[in-house]
């Protein structure tokens, strides 16, 4: 067995080894708004519920290991002493993982992710409509552990509202685990899924994803792509080009002769096979063409 002394490994390194054995983690898609009410939105797995009475959820926005930096979450519960905490289940995990993306102060990641805002009873931060389940939270405190680029900070949020979707309730008014499908963060690019176990979703680029918001309608309003297609296909820089398109669609005459005839929802049924093989770039070209 290998033995290690925190304090002799880089934090790059100590955060790999930490993430990955202490898993999974369930995801607190955070809500939030600054002082100018501009919504914000993104995902934490440094969550979990810590008391019932009075009911208080802890997540932890940790500062940036790379730069020192803070998210904008940690800027805005601080301002404002409101968030709304909402999980994720598999059907909204790849818009989920888009709304990840370090996009700009004042961009809003609901529309980069195709999500929808719901208004709040309590709070000013926005719901998920897509979420199962919501809480309304005040927050009670922040808790600075540290000043260095990996602390974290330990935001106790004090549920006020809950919102549950019925779809989800069994009979008794109890929450039903295997429909609700759960999905939870691992170390890397891992997750797991409540009913099936771990699988993987490529981290959003480096450079920024465009974002559902600049799809065109016939593909952001799609009839056949899933909320997880949308968010796949948003992770991306650039659309594919017209020249590369041709080409594509050229070869693939030789497989799909009807592809040059296709309705748009035969071309989204086919990008929808492309996807499940996690082949972003062929996807856009087909719906494209």
């Amino acid at each position: 067995m290998v033995s290690i002394d925190p304090k002799q490994l880089s934090t790059s390194k100590l955060h790999s080894y930490l993430l990955s054995a202490v898993a999974p983690r369930p995801i607190a898609f955070a809500s939030t708004v600054d002082n100018d009410g501009n919504p914000n939105l993104s995902p934490f797995s440094f969550f979990n519920v810590f008391s019932t009475n009075p009911p208080i959820l802890i997540f932890s926005p940790s500062r940036r290991v790379s730069n020192n930096t803070v998210k904008h979450t940690l800027n805005n519960v601080e301002a404002t002493k409101e968030v709304v905490i909402n999980v994720v289940n598999y059907d909204m995990v790849h818009q989920m993982s888009l709304a990840s993306t370090e996009y700009p102060d004042g961009v809003n990641e609901f529309e980069k992710a195709g999500l929808s805002m719901q208004k709040s009873d309590l709070v000013k931060p926005f719901r998920v409509a897509e979420s199962p389940v919501q809480f309304e939270c005040k927050v009670n405190d922040v808790i600075k552990l540290g000043s260095e680029g990996g602390a974290g900070n330990l935001v106790i949020c004090e549920v006020l509202r809950m919102h549950i979707d019925d779809e989800f309730l069994d009979e008794n008014d109890a929450i039903d685990q295997k429909k609700l499908d759960l999905v939870a963060r691992a170390g890397g690019s891992f997750y797991s899924r409540a009913r099936k176990g771990f699988f993987e979703i490529p981290k959003p680029l480096s450079a920024l994803g465009i974002g559902i918001d600049n799809f065109p309608d016939f593909v952001k309003n799609s009839m056949v792509l899933t909320g997880n297609d949308l968010g796949m296909l948003g992770n991306v820089e650039d659309l594919p080009s017209k020249e590369s398109v041709e080409a594509f669609i050229k070869d693939l005459a030789a497989r799909y002769p009807n592809i040059k005839t296709a309705t748009h929802r035969q071309k989204h049924k086919l990008a929808r096979n492309y996807l499940s093989f996690g082949d972003v770039q062929s996807a856009w070209k087909i719906l494209l063409s």
